[in-house]
């Protein structure tokens, strides 16, 4: 646990979103990433789109990775895809693990959120990404912070 974080979600907060992220990506290729962010300046979707390039996740081999963004402090989000889930998945898909989002942090169940959405991404990466016998696990299951 990152101690800059811990007004924001506690240690148990932690070992649920990793033991979510374990769960979804044990059915699927895809590769599913937390990053909190403290003190983010500008827009939360460019940031978003920064993070993703400077955690890697464009160097899946099937290009489906997905980021959940948080801006701790303005309580925003952002969810990035790869181009691989772009062009499998419809407009729907994301407005549907945003609406879970949004739900959640209005009545700041941050941890409950995330959770939900990471579990949402997980069955439509399964859908379009099956876990295949030679996968490979290409980007750490933690959550980053900055």
């Amino acid at each position: 646990m990152h101690p800059d974080f811990t007004d924001f979600i506690s240690d148990e907060d932690e070992k649920r979103i990793l033991k979510a992220i374990a769960r979804a990506e044990n059915n699927t290729s895809g590769e599913i990433r937390v990053h909190l962010h403290r003190n983010g300046k500008g827009d939360v979707f460019k940031n978003a789109v920064k993070t993703f390039e400077k955690l890697g996740m464009t160097r899946t081999a099937l290009r489906n990775g997905v980021l959940i963004y948080i801006d701790v402090d303005k309580r925003q989000f952002a969810v990035i895809g790869d181009q691989g889930i772009h062009a499998k998945v419809d407009k729907e898909f994301w407005k549907r693990i945003t609406d879970v989002l949004h739900r959640d942090f209005s009545q700041n169940k941050f941890t409950d959120g995330i959770v939900a959405a990471v579990l949402e991404i997980g069955k439509q990466l399964k859908r379009h990404f099956p876990y295949r016998k030679d996968d490979i696990n290409e980007l750490p299951d933690e959550i980053s912070y900055q």
